[in-house]
């Protein structure tokens, strides 16, 4: 299926049972969640997906167990983070194999790359496989961050097609933007700063709490493109210290009690995770709470 890298994908969790098995029954519930709600696209095996500690055929299982349930409804895109260019043309093409509509490309993991060997990476994976691609740039959490100058080197390869943005530095998008024109698709990593970047043309979200709360994230996409911004901006208020539960070191733990709390995951973690406890739990237990006593009434499906 064809992935436009516009509107809401869900970086999504992976469900596990207590023993640390994949719980699959769960992760298939929230994701018909996810696409009766209205989301355009799914990121699987990210670092929300705790991709860290699946091993390599558990990702492929999420993959293929993903694209059974869902079908052709919206593009399946998987995340690939390795440390070493050969295993990240090897997850390419394995992705490419098994039916992956697209990928999401870390740059080199634990060892800082330079600009130079940056760009050698991203061009090893881009000409190995066919499938379009998302290049992360995160360099708050992963160290390295892809210029401008960087994705200018990369522009020849045409199915580097998108950049996930989350330098936190909104003005980046415009400086895309007047560099590329619509060259790159720009979909913001940050849940804070959504709607703010789409406001500054990003074509979508790789969102976060969404794996909680889909019907409220998809309404403020559609009601952003729609310029209903009165009703987005509500929306996006009550919302606000929700999403501030992913710009947090224990992100997966925070959107996981999120997700128990609105019927649709469970609060299993791998270690070294550990679910939230104490004052910490009670805390963003709170959040929580709070914002579903006063949670808005959606248009329906996010319009008219």
């Amino acid at each position: 299926m064809e992935v436009t890298w516009q509107g809401v994908y869900p970086a999504i969790t992976t469900k596990f049972h207590q023993d640390g098995s994949i719980d699959f029954d769960t992760f298939g519930k929230n994701i018909k969640t996810q696409v009766e709600s209205g989301i355009h696209g799914i990121v699987i095996g990210g670092s929300l997906g705790e991709a860290s500690t699946l091993d390599e055929d558990e990702k492929f299982e999420l993959l293929n167990f993903t694209l059974e349930t869902i079908g052709d409804k919206i593009p399946v895109v998987v995340n690939i983070a390795e440390s070493t260019t050969d295993g990240a043309v090897h997850h390419a093409r394995r992705a490419e194999e098994n039916g992956a509509d697209g990928l999401m490309i870390l740059p080199p993991m634990q060892y800082k790359a330079d600009d130079r060997e940056t760009v050698n990476f991203f061009k090893s994976v881009a000409s190995s496989t066919g499938l379009p691609m998302m290049l992360y740039n995160n360099p708050v959490d992963y160290g390295i961050e892809i210029t401008l100058d960087m994705l200018d080197e990369l522009t020849a390869h045409e199915n580097i097609q998108a950049v996930k943005e989350s330098t936190r530095d909104l003005t980046n998008i415009t400086r895309m933007i007047n560099r590329f024109g619509d060259r790159f698709n720009i979909l913001c990593g940050v849940d804070t700063l959504a709607m703010d970047a789409l406001l500054m043309g990003a074509d979508g979200w790789v969102a976060g709490l969404v794996c909680a709360f889909p019907e409220e994230t998809v309404a403020i996409y559609n009601l952003v493109q729609e310029e209903r911004l009165d009703e987005a901006r509500e929306i996006f208020r009550w919302f606000l210290p929700l999403l501030e539960l992913d710009t947090n070191p224990k992100l997966v733990q925070n959107i996981k009690l999120a997700e128990v709390a609105t019927g649709i995951g469970t609060e299993h973690v791998r270690p070294p995770r550990l679910p939230l406890a104490g004052e910490e739990r009670e805390h963003v237990q709170s959040i929580i709470d709070e914002s579903l006593a006063s949670r808005p009434k959606l248009p329906v499906n996010g319009k008219g």
